[in-house]
Formats: structure tokens, sequence, C-alpha cells
């Protein structure tokens, strides 16, 4: 991991250990993250804006658990396009609301020629399937080779994690 000598000061270890943990659900969050971090809630708050405005930190949001709310038709759509053509293709899947995520992928050839990856989150597969056709039809990828991978079974969500115990800052520098 790389990171600029700003973000992993003693200061802000502390608060990305509590932040990637994710946001309490109180009415004050960034006053109980700054008690979980040894900060002013003042202090999180310049923090997090100092990191937004150097780009840092995009935006905060809140992960779902889709599984939960019944979302069981959960489809990895993975596309064949020209590499001259992936960037076009993207822009048109990021314009579609029903794509949660879209990446590029390396091709693994000659047995996975996939290169473009969107996920569909569903409570039915046959309505997944009817959504993928319509996203094919309406952004011209109905010319392209694909494939749709259903998930099975969730072992695991959560939001990423970027720092560990392991590497906080030495404070004896």
């Amino acid at each position: 991991m790389s990171a600029s000598p700003e973000l992993i000061d003693d200061e802000a270890y502390r608060l990305f250990m509590v932040l990637q943990e994710g946001i309490p659900l109180t009415s004050r969050p960034y006053a109980m993250m700054g008690k979980m971090a040894g900060l002013s809630e003042k202090r999180v708050m310049e923090r997090l804006q100092e990191w937004q405005t150097s780009g840092l930190l995009k935006r905060i949001g809140v992960i779902v658990r889709h599984r939960a709310l019944g979302y069981q038709a959960n489809a990895m759509v993975v596309f064949d396009i020209p590499d001259e053509k992936v960037c076009e293709y993207a822009n048109s899947i990021l314009l579609e609301s029903l794509v949660t995520l879209c990446y590029l992928r390396p091709r693994r050839p000659p047995e996975w020629p996939y290169n473009l990856f969107c996920m569909i989150h569903g409570k039915d597969r046959d309505v997944v399937n009817g959504k993928i056709f319509e996203l094919r039809e309406r952004t011209g990828l109905a010319a392209h080779p694909h494939d749709v991978l259903f998930s099975l079974k969730c072992f695991k969500q959560r939001g990423a994690r970027y720092l560990f115990a392991d590497l906080q800052p030495d404070s004896t520098d």
C-alpha cells in the first residue's frame, strides 16, 4: 500500500481505523467517531473535509445488506468488448441506474475472454435476466459476447479495509 505522508500520521491513522469500520448510527456520528479515535468532533469533521478536498475521500456512503432486503438474484454480467471500445461501452453502462458496479478487468485467454464487468441486483432471476436483455439492447452491448454469473451464496459482505493494525505509524521517529 502506498499512502501520502499526510494520511499516515498518528491522528489520521486512528481516525481512518474508526472510519473504515463504518459510521455509527447515532445523532452525532462524528462525535462518536472522535471519541473512538481520541479526537474532538470538530477535528473529525475538519480531517474528513481535508480528505475530501484533497480527493482522498470521494464520498461517505451506505452499504446496504441487499440480501436481507430480498435481493437474492445478484448477477455479475461479463462482456467481451474490443479494447478500443471499452470506455465507450463503460460510459453507457454508467448511465444505467440498475448497474451498481462496473469494472475493467484483464482477460485470461483462452478460457476467459471477458474484460468488462458489471453487477445487477434483483429479487427474481427472470426479472434480472430481463433487465440484462434490456441493458444490452439499449447500450449496443447485444452485439458482443457476454455471460451472466449469478451469485450462489454470500460468504462475506462489508466495506473495504485499507489500513490494518500492523500498518500503524511508528511514533518513535
